[in-house]
């Protein structure tokens, strides 16, 4: 082993240290915020949702200009009407994310009529609240087509440019059931789980690709349409996040280039615990939050 090499091995313990204690007191200190005033925002699934609470944070927080995708028309006009009155430039887009032809086609309009996309958000996705068996196949393959491979073809379209310009960011609204699945929505907690994946690669792999970032949001249950009719336990315990708060979290978390954010908090505690314990114990924990029961009613929406 040469010194180059002895110096990295002795000097990674003190830069591990370094970064937890900065990240540590990135909770206590103000941070500096990217200012939004020359981004192009776009975001799929903006019509409704998360999504529509998204555009309306960006649009609150000073961005330029917000592009708008998904397949229902009627959703995507009134919201970019509603950003249109706040004062920000929108438009929007019908476009299936599962389609990659349509996502290449579309990101080529785009950059013609609007300009250069810097601000990404994968938002998109489906869940269709059926177990493995009970669930059609070709529901199966939708749901991985539009919630993972989806952020393949919209990443693949506008990343290179941001590459270019030294100057993006590509954020994955996923789910805290990425890494800690229950029945029930099988599809939705696989595809959830490979979309992470994707975006722990991609994060590593723009280490060194200055001016371009990743955010990915990890909610826990969001109180939105998709998610009408599920049942937890104990809400008082357990209660749905807003999907404003969602999104306010969502837009911070971009502009402080925070590249992981779990909400709330205590999703960090399920985390820990689930690379500690031992697997009865997690379906203990599973049972007491009434995991295992929760989604008997749950009617998942598209």
């Amino acid at each position: 082993m040469d010194m180059r090499s002895v110096s990295s091995v002795l000097l990674l313990p003190f830069q591990i240290l370094y970064y937890t204690v900065k990240a540590t007191l990135r909770f206590f200190l103000p941070n500096s915020r990217r200012n939004l005033s020359g981004d192009v925002v776009l975001i799929t699934g903006g019509g409704r949702g998360i999504g529509r609470h998204l555009a309306r944070e960006f649009a609150r927080c000073g961005a330029k200009k917000l592009i708008l995708w998904g397949r229902t028309e009627k959703c995507l006009k009134e919201t970019c009407e509603e950003i249109a009155l706040l004062g920000t430039e929108c438009h929007y887009f019908v476009c299936d994310v599962a389609n990659r032809e349509e996502v290449y086609n579309q990101a080529k309009v785009i950059r013609e009529k609007v300009g250069d996309v810097t601000i990404l958000v994968n938002n998109a996705a489906v869940v269709h609240g059926k177990s493995l068996m009970d669930s059609d196949d070709d529901a199966l393959l939708k749901s991985q087509h539009i919630n993972t491979m989806g952020q393949f073809w919209t990443t693949k379209a506008f990343l290179p440019r941001m590459l270019e310009l030294q100057n993006g960011h590509v954020v994955c609204v996923n789910s805290i059931l990425s890494l800690s699945p229950i029945p029930g929505t099988i599809d939705y907690c696989t595809s959830k789980a490979s979309s992470l994946a994707f975006m722990e690669s991609l994060a590593l792999g723009l280490l060194d690709c200055p001016g371009v970032g990743c955010t990915t949001v990890l909610p826990f249950h969001t109180n939105t349409e998709m998610f009408q009719g599920m049942r937890v336990r104990f809400p008082r315990l357990f209660p749905p996040l807003k999907p404003e708060m969602v999104a306010q979290r969502t837009v911070d978390a971009v502009r402080t280039g925070t590249a992981f954010i779990y909400l709330p908090w205590t999703m960090h505690i399920l985390v820990i615990l689930k690379s500690i314990l031992p697997q009865h114990a997690l379906e203990e924990i599973h049972k007491f939050s009434g995991a295992y029961t929760c989604m008997h009613t749950f009617k998942g929406r598209t």
